[in-house]
């Protein structure tokens, strides 16, 4: 069983669980990466400085974090030119109902591979 695979069946056991636990086991992501995504609805257009001044971490970790972002397309990366030369890269966080539709897709995906394990068992 995947981490994926494992992290989803244990959302299956709380009974009414939070929005960013449920896009961390969807999405794979850690909680980090959760409140990256979130901090990027306050602030779009935020660079890694900037995100790591309000998340009070480390720009490297956050990096990380917006690298794992990227990968998921939870997070879009656009590069800006600065007036004096050289560019900086700013962050946008999908929309939350684009998130929301693909969460929908994903537990209706593993939902349907349940209900065929079941329908496997029998005599």
């Amino acid at each position: 069983m995947s981490d994926r695979e494992q992290q989803m069946e244990d959302l299956m056991l709380v009974e009414r669980p939070e929005f960013e636990r449920i896009m961390e086991c969807v999405f794979g992501v850690q909680a980090h990466e959760t409140r990256t995504y979130f901090q990027l609805h306050e602030l779009p257009g935020s660079t890694v400085a900037e995100l790591a001044d309000e998340l009070e971490r480390d720009r490297s970790n956050v990096n990380r974090s917006l690298s794992t972002l990227r990968e998921t397309n939870l997070v879009e990366r656009e590069r800006r030119l600065l007036d004096g030369g050289g560019y900086v890269y700013q962050y946008f966080a999908i929309p939350v109902p684009d998130a929301q539709e693909r969460m929908h897709e994903a537990v209706d995906e593993w939902a349907e591979t349940v209900h065929e394990r079941i329908e496997e068992f029998g005599p």
